[in-house]
């Protein structure tokens, strides 16, 4: 796993890392309150054989923010898993081509399809009021569905803050 700063500095593309990585310590949070949850939600179960559905509803809740929004934290932070049988070995130039090309034919158009399906999803979830289907479920299930265009949108802003940075070093060189 590379650190953040073994990322050649792009002042532009460390701007937007930065504040992308604010945003993924600030959600990991959830994280503290998934595992709270998590440890009420057994000792309500195994101590008074009686567990809320609210707390198994916010339990998948918890985890899917922390998941979607820590992908564009992996990507600012190029902590992401990677099939690395041969980029390790390849020069500087050659891995900058190889991110460029990846990012414009296959992360971004990938990126794109999602945020735009998502939308209706959540449009649709807002206007009929989806909730739970159980009675002591959460409300306000669009709020939830909410959180794939949201990531989306920062996972793209990390992938072009990549992009820019790769371009900038390809034909520049290590800054």
């Amino acid at each position: 796993m590379n650190e953040p700063s073994s990322l050649p500095r792009v002042p532009l593309a460390d701007s937007i890392d930065r504040m992308i990585q604010k945003i993924g310590h600030l959600i990991a949070w959830s994280y503290v309150l998934l595992v709270l949850i998590i440890i009420t939600q057994v000792v309500l179960r195994k101590g008074f054989s009686s567990g809320l559905i609210i707390f198994e509803e916010l339990q998948w809740h918890l985890y899917a923010v922390g998941v979607m929004f820590g992908l564009s934290y992996a990507q600012t932070t190029n902590s992401h898993i990677r099939v690395d049988l041969f980029y390790s070995h390849f020069r500087a130039k050659t891995k900058n081509v190889i991110e460029i090309l990846s990012i414009l034919f296959m992360v971004l158009p990938f990126i794109a399809v999602i945020f735009i399906h998502s939308l209706d999803f959540v449009a649709e979830s807002y206007r009929i009021n989806e909730h739970s289907e159980s009675p002591s479920g959460l409300p306000f299930r669009w709020l939830i569905k909410s959180v794939i265009p949201l990531s989306m949108g920062l996972l793209a802003l990390a992938v072009l803050s990549r992009l820019y940075r790769d371009t900038v070093l390809l034909f520049k060189g290590d800054l």
